[in-house]
């Protein structure tokens, strides 16, 4: 998709007015959320087609709301000089942090993926705990076997990374009638948060653990052997934040004994390959990192970045912003 323009100019400049234009991902926004602001030049790249910009037109831009889980479009940085502040789709952004040149302010999606990835985090561990994996092979195989299986309901669920994602997570677990313990970087008595430390005392005592953890220098391993190890027989680990969180060695140690239990939508690697010994084993289940793509997105998203060109236009602060 070429870019195209949407023309809405004034004296009004905006707070980028060395570069008071503004560049997103979808064309049409203002005929389905109201008109652009006055004093905006709004453009539009989908990361994939021809930028279809000039020099000139790439130097005016002052704010980039970015395509979403498109690889390779962060490589119109350094064409943008006039940049003051990028938009970032996704919740985590700890690769695009450190492409953005100095001077140039981040914001994420946060918010935008809570819905759709607490119901891949549920639908994972409900798809766990009730065999529907087998019920698919045997279905494929013309098969009728019954027999009883797992429950969520009655089941301790920790959510290890307890934020906006694992709030959400925590009303659809207990509308399943599973106890819930939270666990976020630093305890918070006064919502009954534990801390990440406390993770050794708590383990034993969940079914199953739920990581919604992001991926920065104090969380990568995190979740290794120890923690692993501390977890009951026939425990479920569920992985939906960052693949690198969750030793892949000591989780394969676990699984491939059976001892423990996994389904995971991100790995480490990532893609993870077709000949991993993960793949093969019966109790891991696997999906493709695409539990914050559903149909939840799209409207949610659209509705952030009309809001952010908005807040530009209007010299007011953007949201989401990263620290």
């Amino acid at each position: 998709m070429p870019s195209h323009d949407s023309t809405h100019m004034s004296a009004r400049t905006g707070p980028g007015s060395e570069a008071p234009d503004v560049l997103v991902p979808w064309p049409d926004l203002d005929r389905a959320h109201g008109s652009w602001p006055d004093g905006v030049r709004v453009h539009v790249w989908d990361g994939v087609e021809p930028v279809g910009l000039d020099a000139e037109q790439l130097a005016r831009i002052g704010y980039w709301a970015m395509p979403y889980a498109t690889p390779g479009a962060e490589k119109l940085l350094p064409q943008l000089p006039g940049l003051r502040a990028v938009q970032s789709l996704s919740a985590g952004v700890e690769k695009l942090r450190p492409l953005l040149p100095e001077g140039v302010a981040l914001h994420n999606g946060r918010g935008l993926h809570d819905a759709s990835a607490a119901e891949h985090a549920l639908a994972l561990t409900l798809a766990a705990q009730r065999d529907l994996p087998r019920w698919v092979r045997d279905q494929d195989g013309g098969r009728w076997d019954p027999h009883f299986t797992r429950s969520l309901a009655d089941s301790r669920v920790a959510i290890v990374g307890y934020g906006s994602i694992g709030a959400a997570l925590e009303q659809r677990l207990l509308a399943c009638e599973a106890d819930v313990v939270r666990v976020a970087r630093r305890a918070r008595p006064d919502s009954d948060v534990h801390a990440v430390s406390d993770l050794p005392e708590l383990l034993p005592h969940v079914d199953i653990a739920v990581l919604v953890l992001p991926e920065n220098p104090s969380t990568v391993g995190l979740f290794g052997a120890a923690e692993l190890a501390a977890l009951p027989d026939d425990a479920l680990v569920v992985n939906i934040g960052r693949g690198r969180t969750l030793d892949p060695d000591a989780l394969l140690a676990e699984t491939r004994t059976g001892r423990l239990r996994a389904a995971l939508d991100v790995t480490s690697p990532e893609p993870l390959p077709a000949d991993h010994p993960l793949r093969a084993l019966p109790g891991v289940l696997i999906t493709p990192h695409v539990g914050g793509g559903s149909a939840t997105f799209r409207p949610r998203a659209e509705r952030l970045i009309v809001e952010q060109v908005r807040r530009w236009a209007g010299g007011d602060p953007l949201v989401n912003a990263v620290e």
